[in-house]
């Protein structure tokens, strides 16, 4: 019964910012990795952000490597990811998502639980 509610989502310009923001309920996820994955219109999940929730690691992929930040607030159970100087190319359905495992992992088949996702639009 645990569930990952993502929000934020939203149409923007290229260049703009968008803070998405990811509530886990049912259970508190401390000791557990959370990661961020989008997916395009006609290409397959990719992995974008992961954060350990002990220790504050963190792990990016290099298309956003320097413009996104993901951040978590274990009190609240929540994870966020900061999106800044957004291009089309970001264009995507974003996903969080969580992991049994305690450090980063960029696998999603090692992410047992998913948000339903939020919509991302960067226009020209």
């Amino acid at each position: 019964q645990v569930q990952l509610v993502e929000s934020g989502g939203g149409l923007v310009q290229a260049g703009g910012s968008l803070r998405l923001s990811c509530a886990a309920s049912g259970r508190t996820f401390s000791n557990d990795a959370m990661g961020w994955f989008r997916q395009a219109p006609g290409k397959e999940r990719e992995f974008v952000a992961t954060i350990s929730w002990n220790g504050g690691s963190t792990y990016y992929a290099d298309s956003v490597k320097g413009r996104f930040i993901i951040s978590r607030d274990n009190a609240k159970n929540t994870v966020s990811l900061q999106m800044n100087s957004l291009k089309p190319e970001d264009t995507a359905v974003y996903f969080c998502a969580h992991s049994s495992r305690s450090i980063v992992t960029v696998d999603a088949r090692q992410y047992d639980v998913w948000g339903q996702g939020t919509q991302v639009t960067v226009s020209s």
